[in-house]
């Protein structure tokens, strides 16, 4: 994504820009509210730039909003927290409007033993079974994989359809790699009945990525918000 928007980016500037977003994402996850910084000249118009671009690039890609920044803003760096969001479809047969964008699993998930499951994700943990390893060469230290969750929640949204979509909000400072997905992987194994909630403090623990569920698919997580504030905003109800 950011490839592509940058090369958008150069053919209207006409000049180099390097670009830095806020979130790395795995292939096939998806953004909404992605923030990239870049440096451009100080005449460039923002709001033609803006228009430009959902021209060039609509519908993969589509630049919400534009604006200045202070000289010492970075989209990675500066920021405070960041939201994801994962969507299950929850139902015997697919959606094809949702597939996309969802994960069906046909079997019946329990959301408030998800929910139960959660409570020993808040707060600052060592999150190695939820996250795959970086690679390091010889001699280098493994970077830590101690992370501080803020919120963790499911709750079903109503929708045209009628039940079915449930929706899955995690807010921390920083993931790990495949983090989310491999907690949404095991709390969907609790929803169905093949974990106990109770078991998701001894996986926590254990430091084996091995001991914890399936990885969920790329395509149902989406990078929600991000923010630059030390606050962070509550998920709604």
């Amino acid at each position: 994504m950011l490839g592509d928007l940058g090369a958008a980016i150069e053919r209207v500037v006409r000049h180099p820009v390097e670009l830095v977003g806020a979130g790395r994402t795995d292939a096939g996850v998806h953004g909404w509210g992605q923030v990239v910084s870049t440096d451009l000249a100080a005449t460039t118009d923002l709001a033609d730039l803006t228009r430009r671009l959902n021209k060039m690039c609509a519908p993969a890609i589509a630049v919400r909003d534009a604006q200045w920044a202070d000289p010492e803003f970075h989209a990675r760096f500066s920021a405070q927290w960041r939201r994801y969001r994962y969507h299950v479809w929850n139902s015997p047969t697919p959606h094809p409007h949702l597939a996309t964008t969802t994960w069906h699993v046909a079997a019946p998930l329990q959301v408030w033993a998800m929910n139960l499951a959660c409570d020993p994700l808040i707060g600052e943990h060592d999150f190695a079974a939820f996250c795959r390893r970086p690679k390091v060469d010889d001699g280098q230290v493994e970077a830590s994989l101690v992370r501080r969750i803020v919120a963790a929640h499911w709750r079903e949204v109503d929708t045209e359809w009628g039940p079915g979509l449930l929706r899955f909000e995690i807010t921390a400072k920083s993931f790990c790699h495949q983090m989310v997905r491999s907690i949404v992987g095991t709390l969907v194994e609790v929803g169905s009945g093949r974990r106990h909630a109770g078991a998701m403090r001894s996986i926590l623990l254990s430091g084996d990525r091995a001991v914890a569920g399936q990885v969920a698919p790329p395509h149902g997580l989406c990078l929600w918000e991000v923010g630059y504030t030390v606050e962070v905003p509550s998920t709604p109800s």
